[in-house]
């Protein structure tokens, strides 16, 4: 069957081009990484309980929500945690094969299941429920020298100008600001003026929900079908407060004597922040720290050139005077700096084989056959990692060097097959190929298939350990299954083509 590739080697030279074309197209479009991935997925569930303490967070919400999530399917274990700033998070971690936007699913019909039974505060407040990437990508200050740009300006600009671009960019898994600086309305309750007018908290929030609404009068004049109208109006609300002013000015207690208690005399009213529980600072200037992750299965290289070009633009369109960025983390340096090093070791282990073939093998010609035919199984391997899910990291590099002194095998069994045909029986070059195919194909087919089968097994391995395993395994075994196939198509017909017969002849000598 092999013989067909003799007769057509164009055929063969062809096979070879489209292994390597496909080949380079799966390194354009493989993920780059420093490591496989191996965290689990994790789903966390933030709630939020303004001035709760963190036993009444653990009574009141973390143990129904709890019990509910316990046992969503795909689950290994949960951990959750409370603090006396009333906030709380429940940490739920999945199996390696769990969907993440499933496990998503799941923990969130089980927290819907116990919503009605928690507290009205937390219910209106919001439970948010997220998947977490555990693969850290940048992390960015935001900062500014203008001395009238406190934290809370950066944070809400950052919000409203850096997070939507950012995040909308291919890869970004989330883009989150370290902290809640948000702004918000801040009322902060004086104790001794509350006592003295007996006031209690339920009356202030009572007022607050009651005159700071959100409100749709109607509109008047609409025609009724019975009779036409020549004016409509549609009347407006002054909606939900926005300024300190508004707030200061509403009526927390009235009687009919015409005496008012507002606000403001029971509280100071600010525009602030929404938490006060984190401070970020850059080179002693207020700086908004935001940490940047990426979705599984993306390209770490090609993302985060995204998001530096993105930051790029929006500094020159966006920012005001005085305001700048600086990465204070950046995957892509240790990334880059690991794998520069293992193409290095990659060219060094390729020059060093192919120094070694030509001392041994004691001809140019017959050194140039396996140096061709080793770089189609090495570039070929990742096709088939793209069809494994595999990435291109340190493990799968790693594994590229070693089968150079693997693959480089099945050429020069060929190319020693051939010249020994040639010396006893004194063929051409094309004969002897053609007899030898006869004689070493099934040679080959069982080094290749028991070489293979050495590492397929380690494929299998479970765990974290195993992700490891298996990328080098897969990619192993698909770049020596290459090798044999390139040693039974390409190799031949390069021997037929280069070699020549100079066994029996006098060497030349060189004056």
């Amino acid at each position: 069957m092999f013989n067909k590739f003799i007769q057509r080697p164009v055929l063969a030279i062809v096979l070879s081009l489209v292994i390597i074309f496909m080949g380079v197209l799966a390194v354009k479009t493989l993920p780059v990484s420093q490591f496989p991935s191996i965290a689990p997925p994790m789903v966390v569930v933030n709630i939020a309980y303004p001035g709760a303490s963190a036993d009444v967070l653990v009574n009141s919400v973390l143990i129904p929500l709890e019990k509910s999530i316990n046992g969503a399917p795909g689950m290994k274990y949960m951990t959750s945690d409370a603090t006396s700033a009333g906030e709380a998070t429940i940490q739920v971690v999945f199996d390696l094969d769990v969907d993440p936007n499933q496990a998503v699913v799941n923990v969130k019909n089980r927290v819907e299941q116990v919503t009605s039974r928690l507290p009205e505060l937390v219910q209106r407040e919001g439970l948010v429920i997220s998947y977490t990437s555990p693969n850290m990508l940048m992390y960015v200050n935001l900062y500014s020298k203008d001395p009238k740009a406190d934290e809370k300006f950066l944070y809400n600009f950052a919000s409203v100008n850096i997070i939507p671009e950012v995040s909308r960019l291919k890869g970004v898994g989330s883009a989150k600001i370290l902290g809640s600086r948000q702004y918000a309305m801040r009322v902060w309750l004086k104790p001794d003026r509350m006592r003295a007018y007996n006031v209690s908290t339920d009356e202030v929030m009572k007022a607050l929900a009651e005159q700071s609404v959100i409100g749709s009068p109607g509109r008047i004049g609409q025609s009724s079908g019975k009779r036409s109208q020549s004016l409509e109006y549609v009347l407006t609300y002054e909606g939900r407060y926005s300024k300190p002013e508004q707030y200061e000015n509403i009526i927390v207690r009235a009687n009919a004597e015409g005496e008012i208690l507002h606000l403001k005399d029971v509280a100071d009213i600010e525009l602030g922040s929404e938490f006060y529980d984190i401070y970020s600072n850059m080179d002693g200037h207020p700086s908004a720290a935001i940490t940047l992750k990426q979705t599984y299965g993306s390209n770490a290289s090609d993302v985060i050139k995204e998001v530096k070009e993105k930051l790029e633009e929006l500094k020159i369109s966006s920012f005001p005077a005085g305001m700048d960025y600086q990465i204070s983390y950046d995957v892509s340096s240790f990334l880059d700096a690991s794998i520069e090093k293992v193409i290095h070791t990659l060219a060094e282990a390729f020059i060093l084989v192919a120094i070694v073939v030509f001392i041994f093998l004691g001809d140019w010609r017959s050194t140039l056959i396996p140096t061709l035919a080793v770089p189609v199984s090495l570039i070929g391997a990742f096709i088939f990692m793209q069809m494994f899910g595999l990435t291109i990291n340190l493990i799968t590099l790693f594994a590229l060097v070693l089968a150079i002194g693997i693959v480089v095998d099945n050429a020069i069994v060929v190319v020693e097959a051939v010249h020994t045909k040639m010396a006893e029986e004194h063929l051409s070059p094309y004969k002897a190929v053609k007899k030898v195919l006869q004689e070493i194909s099934g040679a080959i087919i069982a080094i290749t298939l028991l070489m293979t089968a050495v590492f397929i097994p380690v494929s299998f391995m479970t765990g974290p350990v195993g992700i490891f395993y298996r990328q080098f395994s897969i990619t192993m075994a698909t770049s020596i299954v290459i090798s044999g196939v390139v040693a039974l198509t390409l190799t031949p017909v390069l021997c037929a083509m280069i070699l020549k017969n100079t066994h029996g002849q006098p060497r030349k000598k060189h004056l």
